[in-house]
């Protein structure tokens, strides 16, 4: 049986990112996986990690459940609208506070090579944004996607990473948003 986390990075409790996260979680769950929904809106946390790593900052018990579910877990699923070209700040104070050293990866001593401490684990990037693909592409160099990807998520061990992006969501209308709701829907079913 699959264990999943899926982490909805939008801020905003009734948007779009949540709604998808919901039939990904409905959809994984009738196919036997074991899901967890971290609305990252709905935990209590400091998204600041105030002494960068020169400190340990005492984690709340909502990030400390966020450890414990996602190294349980064998695939992530995280689903968050597109922001001045990233994510929103939310999901990148979670990310800072969470994906700590010792946890998510680990310096060696006396080198600039590190341990990839979440190697195991495959991840899915569903991600929303007003602009269209192709100019996120091309014309931005998609920084988000390549960001969570390469510098974060392939940092930590995890691999495949893939990416599924819904674009010029600002102007999509109900039918369109329910074709991409089916897509989620199968990503779910196939828990990938």
């Amino acid at each position: 049986m699959k264990n999943i986390v899926i982490i909805n990075g939008n801020p905003t409790s009734n948007s779009f990112c949540h709604e998808l996260a919901i039939t990904y979680k409905n959809a994984a769950e009738k196919n036997s996986a074991k899901c967890t929904l971290l609305n990252l809106s709905d935990l209590d946390f400091d998204p600041i990690l105030r002494n960068g790593y020169r400190k340990r900052s005492e984690l709340e018990p909502d990030l400390q459940n966020a450890q414990k579910e996602i190294s349980n877990a064998n695939h992530l699923v995280f689903i968050y609208p597109t922001w001045w070209g990233t994510y929103p700040a939310l999901l990148k104070g979670f990310i800072d506070r969470v994906f700590l050293p010792g946890f998510a990866f680990k310096y060696r001593e006396n080198s600039v090579l590190w341990d990839k401490l979440l190697k195991g684990k495959s991840a899915r990037l569903i991600v929303t944004m007003d602009a269209p693909k192709w100019y996120y592409k091309i014309m931005t160099k998609a920084p988000g996607h390549n960001s969570m990807k390469r510098n974060i998520l392939h940092f930590c061990g995890i691999k495949p990473v893939k990416i599924t992006t819904f674009d010029t969501v600002k102007i999509a209308n109900r039918t369109k948003r329910n074709t991409w709701i089916k897509k989620v829907e199968v990503l779910g079913s196939n828990q990938i």
